[in-house]
């Protein structure tokens, strides 16, 4: 081999040389920038779960609604919904009876031309009002007792029953023993001023009733007959 062809050769292991160098200079740089931009890497970032536990703020569960029963509003979220008062109950205006009414009431002409209202009032006790030319002139009320009124001469008998009977005449002055209509014997006694008495006497002269006219008439039905017993003494029956 010549000369030439040596250097030719030895030239040629060089650049051989050369290439394989540099191929293995290729790959330590790049290993070597590969780890340094991964060690650079590292340094420079925290792991995906630290950075996840260290900057994700507290997540807070929002309390559940609150609903209030006595209004129901639901409140918001973290805000207790505070129960309304207790609702005072509806006042109920008390319940009211009804006043009874009176029953109507019924007229009845009397002897004299008058008028007798008769109402009941109750208890089973009537008033009778005598009303003439639109005005009252007296007014008879049963107290679980007939009722009398000597009116002028007019005699007139409201008994527990609501009826009226009026009639004029066959008075007696008393004090005295008289004979009364239906066979009746009348003892009229004064008490006092304005104040008679009249014990009713039977045919065996027993006391069956007595009237008592004090400061205002009386009157009294015996067996069909109507007794007046006036407050200054005079006394008339009727049947």
């Amino acid at each position: 081999m010549s000369p030439l062809t040596t250097r030719r050769a030895t030239a040629v292991r060089s650049l051989a040389g050369t290439v394989l160098a540099a191929a293995l200079l290729i790959p330590a740089a790049t290993a070597c920038s590969s780890s340094s931009a991964a060690g650079g890497a590292t340094a420079a970032t925290t792991p995906a779960g630290a950075v996840a536990a260290a900057t994700a703020p507290a997540v807070t569960t929002p309390a559940a609604p609150t609903t209030s029963a006595a209004q129901g509003a639901t409140a918001p979220p973290g805000v207790t919904a505070t129960a309304a008062p207790p609702t005072s109950p509806r006042a109920t205006a008390p319940a009211t009876t009804p006043a009874k009414g009176k029953s109507p009431v019924r007229s009845q002409t009397l002897v004299d031309g008058s008028t007798a209202e008769v109402q009941a009032v109750g208890n089973q006790n009537y008033t009778a009002k005598i009303v003439n030319g639109g005005a009252v002139l007296a007014t008879l009320e049963t107290h679980d007792s007939d009722a009398g009124l000597d009116g002028n001469g007019m005699f007139v008998v409201l008994s527990l029953d609501g009826q009226v009977h009026s009639w004029m005449g066959g008075e007696h002055q008393g004090p005295g023993t008289f004979k009364l209509a239906g066979g009746w014997t009348a003892k009229v006694t004064k008490v006092g001023e304005l104040h008679y008495r009249a014990q009713i006497l039977g045919n065996d002269n027993a006391v069956n009733g007595t009237l008592e006219a004090n400061q205002q008439d009386a009157g009294a039905v015996a067996n069909g007959v109507y007794i007046v017993l006036s407050a200054g003494g005079e006394i008339s029956a009727h049947m």
